[in-house]
């Protein structure tokens, strides 16, 4: 661009070195005949002269942090060798009439699995999970400490700050919520000291987090109630999060469950067939699983040859369908999570770990359910898929398996409908979308749940939330909200 031409070497290396950082995303995210923008060149001056920009947060989803045993050193999630049974000691401890807060092991998140790696025939496989995500934000002028200590991106000796957040996404939803405010106000005060270093004082710095799938859950949680447990009934939120955060950045997240997870429970789970299968009663002991299952408004689930929809947060249904942990099939797996009971007791624990389960979700899922206006100085984009045919009904036939009766548009794992929070299905149709959440900004990509942070136009649409974006307050957390919007006019920003 003529302008950036005359600037100066420094400023070109730091283009060479943003440019640098998009290979990956570039090489893997293009379509082919399609042109790809110059991202390095349309965001690189704001990316170098904007003092004033908040620091990033990255929130994995499901499956999205390294969990290593503390004990024993041993990573349980994250490292993989193919065909090792590894299903038990990801499992959390189950005991009847015990909370769910207190059944905890020694298992604790480490790190965000920016790469994936799996050990096969003596040789090393990577997938690079979020890798593409934080190289993209390091286009940005965002440096991640993690990959550039240890060399992976160049991000120049000039940078804004960018930080992981690993949490146990095993674990209840409100629990990760209150991990996330310790690790806000923790690099909170690291920002302060680090920009007074530099002559600069701003000690009411905010963040901008972006989350990716479940991650989005524990963000929405976070940003409506801070660290607070779900209030009665619809109570509306006091958006106690916004006191730290300034713009959240949702992408592909399952903001009305996602049929995945329920199949998840019924059926247990196997990524690849070269990795170790997480039987049912594994699953079955993660509150969040049952937190992102579909809302029964939404009619998501029937019994195979019926056609009324089930309440799947209702455990007499669990009981008389002996979904999940109550399967018989799972006799063997709960005598391996559950050494030295009888089968009387095990049944006993199983029945009172999905009683606990679906009571909790019920609860969290109302709470992230009211509708409620964005506070002033807080915006929440939402990033999601809407081109790949996507679970949207399934039927349970007696024997506990999962067919898909219905598609819709989505990203393969999460509905379109999901991630908008869409309150039409299973109610009353109308033009305009009902949704409780008060979008700032909806993009949709036509890109699959974790290829998103791969396509050059995810780059794109985030940075230009993050850089440009018009409208940015800065220190306006805790204003009076907007009202309510009566029918909501949604920005729609389609990508050609």
């Amino acid at each position: 661009m003529p302008g950036e031409e005359r600037s100066t070497p420094t400023g070109g290396l730091r283009r060479a070195r943003a440019r640098a950082a998009l290979l990956a995303i570039l090489a893997s995210g293009c379509v082919v005949g399609l042109p790809v923008p110059d991202l390095g060149g349309l965001y690189n001056r704001s990316a170098q002269e904007d003092l004033s920009r908040n620091p990033i947060v990255v929130v994995p989803g499901l499956l999205g942090s390294r969990l290593e045993n503390q004990e024993t050193g041993r990573t349980v999630w994250g490292a993989f060798v193919p065909l090792r049974r590894q299903g038990a000691e990801l499992a959390l401890p189950m005991r009847a009439g015990a909370p769910l807060a207190a059944l905890r092991d020694s298992t604790h998140a480490v790190e965000v699995l920016d790469r994936v790696r799996v050990d096969w025939l003596r040789l090393s496989v990577e997938q690079k999970a979020y890798f593409h995500l934080l190289a993209a934000l390091g286009a940005g002028g965002y440096r991640d400490a993690n990959l550039g200590l240890a060399g992976a991106i160049d991000y120049g000796s000039d940078h804004f700050t960018c930080f992981q957040f690993p949490y146990d996404w095993r674990r209840d939803l409100v629990e990760s919520a209150r991990s996330l405010d310790a690790f806000l106000r923790e690099k909170r005060a690291y920002v302060v000291d680090e920009l007074r270093a530099r002559g600069i004082e701003r000690p009411d710095v905010k963040f901008d987090v972006v989350a990716h799938s479940l991650g989005g859950l524990v963000l929405r949680y976070y940003l409506r109630y801070g660290t607070a447990e779900p209030p009665p009934p619809g109570t509306p939120p006091s958006w106690a999060g916004a006191e730290l955060i300034e713009r959240a950045v949702l992408v592909g997240t399952p903001n009305g469950g996602s049929l995945a997870a329920f199949r998840a429970l019924l059926e247990g789970e196997r990524i690849t067939w070269i990795l170790p299968r997480y039987e049912a009663a594994v699953l079955g002991s993660f509150p969040s699983f049952y937190q992102l299952l579909p809302r029964s408004r939404h009619a998501r689930v029937v019994a195979e040859g019926a056609d009324a929809p089930l309440d799947i947060l209702d455990p007499t249904v669990w009981q008389e369908r002996r979904w999940g942990l109550l399967d018989p099939g799972q006799a063997a797996a709960l005598a391996e999570l559950l050494p030295g009971r009888s089968p009387t007791e095990r049944q006993a624990i199983a029945r009172d770990q999905v009683e606990k389960g679906l009571a909790r979700a019920a609860r969290v899922q109302g709470a992230l359910d009211v509708p409620a206006a964005t506070p002033s100085g807080l915006s929440i984009h939402l990033i999601a898929g809407d081109a790949a045919p996507t679970p949207a009904r399934v039927a349970v036939d007696v024997e506990r398996r999962v067919r898909v009766v219905d598609t819709g548009p989505g990203d393969g794992v999460v509905l379109r409908e999901s991630a908008l929070l869409d309150e039409r299905p299973g109610g009353q149709w109308s033009p305009r979308l009902v949704t409780p959440i008060d979008w700032s900004r909806i993009t949709f990509l036509f890109s699959d749940h974790l290829g998103m942070t791969r396509d050059p136009a995810f780059t794109d649409n985030l940075l230009f939330v993050l850089l440009e974006e018009p409208g940015r307050g800065r220190g306006k957390a805790s204003a009076p909200a907007r009202e309510p919007p009566g029918d909501p006019a949604l920005r729609y920003d389609a990508i050609p």
